[in-house]
């Protein structure tokens, strides 16, 4: 009997982790990407000669899928914590420090907030007095988190926090979805603000909470497409699939007017790739699929020679709540948060901003100076910042973030098992269950475990829940 053929459509992280898995077991094992490059939202660059992440640039280490990977590739000893992790709040007139105890921005110590100053008076006193409302199998986190902490919680704390993952709107996203963690609590009838306090006492002793890579995110996906390679899996960059079909024995693709034939396929690409591939065979999937929205941001990356700030920039960098109406939605001061950055350009100074969010992807049309520009406006009000950047980059993610609406998961289960019908197919990435590296990569090996009883293999299924950041600022 021939050796079965997997054929991987898709290579960003969701796809790499999927061709790795599947490479350990017997088959040929085929990742065809339609772009010219690997990684997806994973993709270093250089800024005025310094080696940088211009996308996601750390990977939740409180999942375990994305440490795990690193390590099985080669990469475990490059594995390096931020150097800080002290955040602020770019509010009321001025920068304040996210208040500790919290939960996606939701308080689990009120005397912690009140210190910060996030809050207004009245802002805080309507904490202060917190109201029982009811959660059921699902509800939208900001509606739920302003019914009963009120609205300023939400437009000053969930909001810009919630915006750096999915760069959405906190009255839209699913609670189940985007932070599962709450849901029990918010289901029990008890006090919101302790159930988030306990919560976040438990997460405080369970070390660092992101990870990144000496060298930058982007060199993890390098790092997979070679061990791919020394396992013999076959990775196809320019090679867009054009067709999906379904056949007696399997699949067949087409793809730059080849007709590829597999005993399975995994899909991981974004939801709209997805639907117009499985459309033909599986409308009811695609259906569903067409339903999943996404949301566009900018990221801009400056590069300053040290010598020339007025003052040292202090902290890991800040968040920008919407209601305050600024350009920029957050800003990372990469040179203060990742030691191997500064160890690597001691003289200059890296930060990047981000713009645009769900329904708000105008600063995708703009041109780079204007985006450049606007965000030294910003920057020069938060943090009196004057000097002026020797080099620049500005990466667009167009479509870049799924939104996990009331209702997500359900919509999942039901593309999944029209999927699981189908036969040899699965389905992988950013639009099912999670946004983040680690989320990623377990629906890859779940992906993985789904084909093993029809083409043989591993069954690397293993877990963790919840949603984290990938690219923020």
């Amino acid at each position: 009997m021939a050796e079965p053929h997997v054929v991987v459509v898709g290579g960003g992280i969701a796809g790499l982790a999927a061709a790795a898995f599947l490479s350990s077991g017997a088959g040929r094992v085929t990742l065809l990407e339609a772009s010219g490059r690997l990684g997806g939202k994973l993709m270093a660059g250089e800024v005025g000669g310094v080696r940088v992440d211009l996308g996601a640039e750390s990977m939740l280490a409180r999942r375990p899928e994305a440490v795990e990977l690193a390590r099985l590739v080669g990469l475990g000893a490059e594995l390096e914590p931020p150097s800080t992790a002290k955040a602020a709040v770019w509010t009321r007139g001025g920068l304040r420090p996210l208040p500790a105890g919290q939960v996606m921005g939701v308080p689990g110590d009120l005397d912690a907030l009140a210190a910060c100053g996030v809050l207004s008076p009245e802002g805080l006193e309507r904490a202060r007095h917190e109201v029982a409302a009811e959660a059921g199998e699902d509800v939208a986190i900001g509606a739920y988190v302003a019914a009963r902490l009120g609205r300023e919680v939400v437009d000053r704390l969930v909001e810009p926090l919630l915006g750096g993952v999915y760069a959405g709107r906190a009255d839209e996203i699913s609670l189940r979805a985007a932070v599962p963690a709450l849901l029990p609590i918010a289901q029990g009838g008890g006090s919101l603000v302790e159930g988030v306090g306990a919560l976040a006492g438990r997460a405080k002793d369970s070390g660092p909470v992101f990870q990144g890579l000496r060298g930058g995110i982007g060199t993890l996906p390098e790092a997979v497409a070679a061990y791919c390679r020394k396992a013999g899996a076959e990775l196809r960059t320019d090679s867009p699939v054009t067709e999906l079909r379904r056949t007696p024995e399997g699949w067949q693709l087409v793809t730059g007017g080849e007709v590829l034939s597999a005993d399975a396929v995994v899909l991981a690409v974004p939801a709209p790739r997805a639907a117009a591939l499985l459309r033909p065979d599986l409308p009811g999937a695609a259906g569903e699929l067409d339903g999943i929205e996404y949301a566009g941001m900018a990221l801009v990356t400056m590069v300053f020679r040290r010598a020339e700030l007025a003052a040292p920039l202090t902290g890991s960098g800040f968040l920008v709540p919407p209601v305050d109406g600024r350009s920029i939605k957050a800003s990372t001061f990469s040179s203060n948060k990742w030691g191997w950055l500064d160890r690597a350009a001691p003289d200059a100074f890296l930060l990047r901003t981000s713009l645009g969010r769900y329904r708000e992807e105008q600063a995708l049309a703009l041109a780079d100076e204007e985006l450049v520009a606007r965000s030294l406006a910003d920057l020069a009000e938060a943090v009196g910042l004057r000097a002026k950047p020797y080099d620049t980059a500005v990466t667009r993610w167009a479509g870049g973030l799924p939104q996990y609406p009331v209702g997500h998961l359900d919509r999942v289960a039901r593309i999944r098992a029209a999927v699981a019908g189908a036969g040899a197919l699965a389905v992988c990435g950013a639009a099912y269950d999670g946004v983040g590296i680690p989320a990623c990569i377990a629906g890859a090996r779940r992906a993985v475990a789904q084909l093993a009883q029809h083409v043989g293999g591993p069954t690397p299924a293993r877990g963790g829940s919840g949603t984290e950041g990938t690219m923020g600022a």
